[in-house]
């Protein structure tokens, strides 16, 4: 009965957006403007842009790193039509949750930004359509352990000690724990938040690629960036094991070890700008004097 309930009291708060952390009010609106295929990218700018703040973080995310554009891209309507309307709605509303992240779990924020990297590298390398989609996806795949950190203090408590003492890694203590992992409770709340499927599949099978249906390929993608990146030791996601790539994610991929030693090497070149951006953020949140 003790599990059912955590279970339930996670799905409550994910349920309950007045528990979680404040979404711009422009989110409702873009989230409308996108079901309409007749509104043009500039009424949709117009809208992100209302908010100051948003559209500041918007266009900051957009600018760094893990798209590849460094400083090229100046408005919100320059950022909806080179990463699309998904991209950006996805980027609006990740902003309130990554700026929590980027004040208290800085090392689950880099460990983000360098996956989001990695993926945008191994999506150009390999061809594969919507590489900024799938760098978004990579962003957003550990939103779920924010959620955990955030609203479940005690449990994240507990899950730390639980992974010293038995060697598990991080998804194993949450099974134990909650009975749910951050991938479940990621995809509850792309669901919320009424994310595309393409964001929402890679988030909930990143640990898992062959229960990926529709976008496997993306979630290969993902599921790599993540053990390319945890091998790095870039960030941290909450424990030290390093999983194997999983085959049916190497094949999808039709990677080899060529391949992807080269696509390690590129990333490891993109990281010293990752890290250069995380530390000009972090300075950015300590308190003025």
């Amino acid at each position: 009965m003790q599990v059912q309930s955590k279970r339930t009291e996670i799905k409550r708060i994910i349920k309950d957006t007045t528990s979680l952390p404040t979404l711009p009010g422009v989110i409702a609106k873009l989230a409308e403007l996108g079901e309409n295929n007749r509104i043009s990218v500039h009424e949709m700018a117009r809208v992100v842009s209302s908010d100051q703040v948003l559209s500041a973080k918007v266009l900051r995310l957009v600018n760094s790193a893990f798209y590849g554009f460094s400083g090229r891209v100046s408005t919100v309507s320059n950022a909806l039509i080179l990463l699309g309307v998904n991209v950006v709605k996805s980027l609006a509303i990740s902003s309130s949750i990554f700026e929590i992240m980027e004040k208290n779990v800085v090392g689950l924020w880099e460990h983000s930004m360098g996956v989001a990297v990695a993926a945008n590298v191994m999506t150009k390398r390999l061809g594969l359509p919507e590489p900024e989609e799938t760098s978004t996806a990579a962003l957003l795949h550990d939103i779920g352990k924010v959620i955990i950190k955030i609203k479940l203090q005690e449990d994240y408590g507990h899950l730390a000690a639980l992974i010293n003492e038995k060697g598990l890694m991080m998804i194993e203590a949450e099974r134990e724990l909650l009975e749910s992992d951050h991938a479940e409770i990621g995809e509850w709340l792309g669901r919320n938040w009424l994310l595309p499927e393409k964001l929402i599949e890679p988030i909930a099978c990143h640990h898992d690629v062959e229960r990926s249906n529709v976008h496997q390929t993306k979630t290969a993608v993902v599921h790599v960036s993540d053990v390319l990146i945890k091998a790095s030791g870039f960030g941290y996601s909450g424990d030290d094991l390093v999983p194997l790539i999983q085959p049916v994610a190497w094949k999808k991929l039709g990677l080899n070890e060529q391949l992807l030693a080269s696509i390690v090497e590129e990333v490891e070149d993109k990281l010293v700008e990752v890290r250069n951006f995380s530390l000009e953020i972090q300075s950015n949140n300590e308190p003025k004097a």
